[in-house]
């Protein structure tokens, strides 16, 4: 088809900051860095914030926490309102430009990157409120980071149910993947606790969805990965919140005694929250095993009794460890860690992590066979997470976990020197290999690891619910320009 002018400037071009600005030809679907006089180039919607091509906001958003993969954008959107994404979403899918949207950028492995599209930070989507006493839910935004919802919340003695280990991830962030902790087994997961979404279609449209409205939208975004839809506002459930809480570290050294007191916990309900470790010996086997459980005090429980809590469980008494902590310094307890590991460089590590679900049945048998393989070096200062979640808690149908009536999430969350590229080649060959394993027996991938994937992965993945999500994926975002990184379609 010819060119002329009027189809060629129809899109001549992004603001940046400064005198930068990326030049978009729709014809050849192609960008190319040019420079103006800082004056916006024909095209652009009006925004009340900011488009960016500087050196440093690209090379930012081609990164992530796992700090493996790097997807450069050409354009960052750091938006104003929730009316510049409507804004920009409408003008990349005119244009068939791919788009993603970025919280605080914990993927591991470029989930959230863009290879020449447009990257959406909702970072400034940060509203929280109002909250009053006696509110049932919380209105927030999708860069809302959970640490700031639980102090705007526990300031009326409200807290959301459900919460990740580490707070400082973006809500948006977390819904689309799951949002499993420690109170999963009680209250669900994150997912599980909204009431309603406010989201972008990939098409542009505004829209607010819950279980009586567009219900087949919103059960397409709760951990849908971002395929059909940018959430950029979220109504979380809140329940009353504990003052205190009592929290008990229980050493093990057998682990089918410590798997079986974990299913007896999370089935009998006596701890709010319940989780574990794994850690290795002098000699460098995996084979310590610490079972975390917390009871919550008043006024969201009974004052926490230590005989009855313990009563029948068979850790190693001599190494028990018991404290008392305010309810938000237990749920920001890693904050002091985070800020070591990020003195020490540490952060900036490559985090080619391993999340698995395991099902019951098989649990101890595929959790030794993959411990049995870990090195200490090959987990570097990382973590082994190993605790159970109930079936029966979790309702929403995208977060797919083993046909088991208990499941145990095992974490293998690595960190090795990002300069070594053989090793973390050679890790995520060793994840893909694991999860092959796990898959085999009938457990799933909690996919907020590094396990490398593709299309018939995903389809194998989601199963009976992935017709549902290629439909909705069909419906919301017919052009497929939404987070091509998750390798889904």
């Amino acid at each position: 088809m010819p060119r002329t002018p009027s189809r060629r400037t129809a899109l001549q071009g992004l603001a940046a900051a400064g005198a930068a600005v990326v030049g978009f030809d729709p014809f050849t679907r192609s960008w190319a860095a040019t420079t103006t006089t800082g004056r916006p180039l024909a095209g652009l919607p009006a925004l009340d914030g900011s488009v960016h091509t500087d050196d440093a906001s690209l090379t930012a958003d081609a990164d992530d926490f796992g700090h493996i993969v790097h997807r450069r954008p050409v354009a960052v959107l750091r938006p104003g309102s929730v009316r510049d994404i409507v804004a920009m979403v409408r003008f990349c899918n005119k244009h068939g430009v791919s788009v993603a949207p970025r919280g605080q950028g914990h993927a591991t492995q470029g989930q959230a990157q863009v290879d020449g599209g447009l990257v959406i930070e909702t970072t400034p989507l940060a509203s929280i409120g109002p909250v009053g006493p006696g509110s049932t839910t919380v209105t927030v935004g999708a860069g809302a980071r959970w640490s700031e919802v639980a102090k705007a919340t526990l300031a009326h003695g409200l807290t959301p149910p459900t919460f990740t280990d580490y707070l400082e991830l973006s809500v948006g962030g977390t819904l689309s993947v799951g949002g499993i902790g420690g109170q999963t087994h009680q209250q669900g997961a994150q997912v599980d606790n909204v009431r309603e979404l406010q989201v972008v279609t990939g098409a542009g449209d505004l829209v607010r969805c819950s279980p009586t409205r567009h219900r087949d939208l919103f059960l397409a975004v709760l951990a849908g990965l971002g395929q059909c839809a940018i959430i950029v506002g979220a109504t979380l459930r809140l329940v009353p919140a504990p003052e205190t809480v009592r929290h008990y570290l229980l050493p093990y050294d057998d682990l089918r005694t410590f798997l079986d007191d974990q299913r007896l916990l999370v089935q009998e309900g006596r701890f709010d929250y319940v989780e574990g470790q794994v850690t290795a010996d002098a000699g460098g086997a995996f084979n310590g095993y610490v079972l975390e459980a917390v009871a919550y005090g008043p006024p969201a429980g009974p004052a926490p009794d230590d005989t009855t809590l313990l009563r029948g469980l068979r850790h190693d008494p001599a190494g028990v460890q018991t404290s008392d902590l305010g309810y938000y310094d237990f749920l920001d307890r890693l904050a002091a860690g985070v800020a070591a590991l990020k003195e020490a460089g540490l952060w900036a590590f490559a985090h080619p992590w391993l999340n698995l679900l395991l099902p019951g049945r098989s649990a101890e048998t595929l959790a030794a066979s993959l411990l049995e393989d870990l090195t200490p070096d090959d987990l570097g200062p990382g973590v082994v997470l190993l605790y159970p979640v109930l079936r029966e808690s979790l309702h929403t149908p995208l977060l797919r976990t083993p046909d088991d009536e208990v499941s145990y999430l095992l974490a293998v969350l690595r960190t090795t020197p990002p300069d070594d590229t053989a090793t973390v080649d050679r890790l995520l060959a060793a994840n893909r290999a694991a999860y092959d394993t796990v898959h085999a027996a009938g457990g799933t991938h909690y996919p907020v690891g590094s396990v490398p994937f593709d299309a018939a992965d995903w389809r194998e993945h989601f199963g009976p619910v992935y017709r549902r999500l290629a439909t909705a994926r069909h419906t919301y975002d017919p052009r497929g320009i939404l987070v091509p990184g998750q390798g889904i379609f």
